[in-house]
């Protein structure tokens, strides 16, 4: 493995196991950043592996299903070396409950040197939301406010407050029309409707946005090699906080250093976090108490 070029890997074909476009945003970001050309892997159904509409829900975490999407592609495409899959989740800020948060992860595994690398982009970036109605003219001030139709909106089906999809559900909704339509169908047979952000990366622009800043953290994972074993990926695996602050001196929760790891050989290094030495007095807990 060569340090510090993404491009230890240039000229591989690489498979991308998806359904739904991502081809398009992360194979641009590979072949530029790493030199790797891209090539959706057909026959495999990444909806086995959880779907956003609730119909199939996903077993364990999205680096579960990633690597699970992975196992598919390289088994339906055994001659490959390289293969690539990604997950998304959406859900409420962990800290800011009313604030949505998107957490997209890629995943790279190079079966010859044993190599699994991710790339993440975690952050408030997403229109993923959802609301409950009981009429076509809430439901469409809803899909309008999400961005449809260029943004996809799913149409669910009730139980009580809870959106039940094995009772109704519509995902192939092309304008305000066929949108209303659904509505109506679904308060008729539920006595309401659950509208949510159809999060799959083809009917929702601002989540590709997302999956291309994960691209280029793999890409930028992959230029980082371990100083000790030249693997890729030596990257932040702990944050120390203890940054004094500027007025009293004392620690606060804020980064003092980060310890960086090598997933091959194990090194671990610590270095002191970038950027201004000094955390903010509105961040110490002695001056804020």
């Amino acid at each position: 493995m060569s340090g510090g070029d993404p491009r230890w890997l240039s000229d591989e074909v690489v498979g991308l196991v998806t359904m739904h476009g991502k081809e398009e945003v992360i194979g641009p970001v590979l072949q530029a950043g790493a030199g790797l050309s891209v090539f959706r892997v057909e026959g495999v159904d990444t909806d086995a592996f959880g779907t956003f509409s609730r119909e199939i829900e996903r077993p364990g975490s999205a680096l579960d299903a990633a690597r699970a999407k992975v196992a598919a592609g390289f088994a339906a495409q055994p001659q490959a070396r390289i293969m690539v899959a990604s997950e998304g989740g959406f859900g409420p800020h962990p800290a800011i409950p009313l604030l949505p948060i998107a957490d997209e992860l890629i995943l790279l595994v190079d079966r010859v040197t044993g190599l699994e690398m991710t790339g993440r982009d975690v952050g408030p970036e997403t229109n993923f939301a959802h609301r409950r109605v009981s009429d076509t003219g809430l439901a469409l001030d809803f899909a309008r406010t999400c961005g449809f139709p260029e943004h996809g909106v799913l149409v669910l089906g009730v139980r009580g407050e809870a959106p039940a999809p094995d009772l109704f559900c519509e995902k192939t909704l092309a304008d305000e029309t066929q949108l209303a339509a659904a509505v109506a169908a679904a308060v008729s047979l539920c006595g309401g409707a659950f509208l949510e952000t159809d999060m799959r990366a083809h009917r929702n622009p601002t989540r590709r946005q997302a999956i291309r800043r994960a691209a280029q953290d793999l890409v930028r994972r992959l230029a980082s090699p371990c100083p000790a074993c030249q693997r890729p990926g030596f990257d932040r695996v702990r944050r120390i906080p203890g940054r004094p602050c500027s007025d009293c001196g004392a620690p606060t929760e804020m980064a003092l250093s980060w310890v960086y790891g090598c997933q091959g050989c194990g090194l671990q290094e610590t270095r002191q976090a970038p950027g201004d030495p000094w955390a903010d007095p509105g961040s110490c807990p002695s001056c804020n108490p």
